[in-house]
């Protein structure tokens, strides 16, 4: 019951994502050339209920389902490994035209051409996977 309640909640994400225009190739386009506010929108609004949402969970002391206590471990200082890391995801976003969440909405929408991104964010994830250690993190 529990899985179908996620996959229910994740097709009412990608609908909202689709008909809000941010798997839109053009409005990713528009972003990066600085010509509309569209998506500038779409992500400062996640941010700003991501901070939010946070705030809460520590404020009220949440705990996640489990009852386990939540972990919410700041991350480790350092501005290179973030700004190598935001130039690929960004390098990426932009030549791809979708970011990792839209790439899956596209593809339930029934862009195909998706597939060849989808199978090449995969394979660049298990790259990672094998050369993490060696990098300096």
């Amino acid at each position: 019951m529990r899985h179908i309640i996620y996959i229910a909640i994740g097709m009412f994400f990608g609908i909202i994502m689709f008909k809000s225009e941010a798997a839109s190739w053009f409005r990713i386009y528009e972003m990066f050339h600085f010509g509309s506010f569209h998506m500038y929108g779409i992500i400062g609004s996640a941010l700003a209920l991501g901070i939010i949402g946070i705030r809460v969970i520590k404020y009220k002391n949440l705990k996640p389902i489990d009852g386990s206590d939540m972990s919410l471990d700041p991350k480790n200082k350092g501005i290179a490994r973030y700004l190598i890391g935001g130039i690929l995801f960004g390098l990426g976003w932009a030549l791809a035209g979708a970011c990792p969440g839209p790439m899956y909405v596209l593809a339930g929408a029934g862009y195909t051409s998706i597939l060849i991104v989808i199978f090449g964010a995969l394979v660049g994830t298990f790259l990672y996977g094998l050369i993490k250690k060696h990098l300096p993190h």
